[in-house]
């Protein structure tokens, strides 16, 4: 791609940080940056990343973050409602389609006024708030020994029994248990909360197997079929939308 012109960029300064880059600095509020062509090579946080077309990072307030634009570039840096920070300080972000059709938006429309600019930061707030959502919601046993075997079940690979006599109980309690205060039998909770945490990653970037292994699953076919039979979608799908099952 031919470079901007530095003497077009030049002629709007406040605007030149968009084909140019940006010393590092931080904001108040949520964040995100958006490649829209070209490639970003960025400082967040103190680690290094680079992004593509269509590719964006999510900032929580306060992290620090230095841009440098290649030639020929054009990234975004929409401010985000207060309340629209990622998990964590910081979340990159696979192209997503519904993102991009909103920055496809703000750069034909170019919101001047408050009234406009609200207009689309309520869309980006309600396309990074999905985001947040896991895919599977799941409710917490109350009972403490059951909600102690809840959240060891999620990366061990021990059997029910082993997980519930640990904490005191039998399987067969565990079982009532869950399906008393979850709505779910243990195993189905099991799997879903795994996948909560591959679809996370995944919407992160990760490759299948590493977001897999995280979650538990050995292979990434593993994965792929966990996510088949609970959800009844693939990979690929999973990427695209964040909140896939009821």
């Amino acid at each position: 791609m031919t470079a901007v012109p530095i003497s077009l960029v030049a002629s709007d300064p406040e605007n030149a940080l968009r084909f140019l880059g940006h010393r590092e600095h931080s904001h108040d509020w949520p964040h995100l940056i958006y490649v829209v062509a070209g490639t970003a090579h960025l400082d967040v946080d103190g680690t290094a990343m680079t992004l593509h077309a269509h590719e964006s990072v999510w900032l929580a307030p306060d992290v620090p973050h230095a841009a440098r634009y290649a030639p020929g570039s054009l990234v975004l840096g929409p401010m985000l409602s207060p309340g629209t920070s990622p998990r964590g300080r910081v979340r990159r972000l696979p192209p997503l389609p519904e993102l991009t059709l909103v920055m496809t938006a703000v750069l034909g429309v170019a919101p001047q006024t408050e009234e406009q600019i609200t207009v689309f930061r309520k869309r980006l707030d309600a396309v990074l708030g999905a985001l947040r959502e896991p895919l599977f919601p799941l409710v917490m046993p109350r009972h403490p020994a059951a909600a102690a075997v809840a959240r060891d079940c999620i990366a061990s690979d021990s059997p029910l029994a082993e997980l519930a006599a640990d904490h005191g109980l039998s399987a067969r309690q565990v079982q009532r248990i869950f399906v008393s205060e979850t709505g779910l039998p243990f195993r189905r909770w099991r799997v879903r909360a795994r996948l909560n945490i591959a679809g996370e990653r995944l919407h992160g970037g990760s490759s299948v197997g590493a977001a897999g292994a995280v979650a538990g699953y050995g292979t990434a076919s593993g994965l792929r079929k966990a996510l088949r039979r609970e959800a009844g979608i693939d990979v690929a799908d999973l990427r695209l939308r964040p909140s896939a099952a009821s």
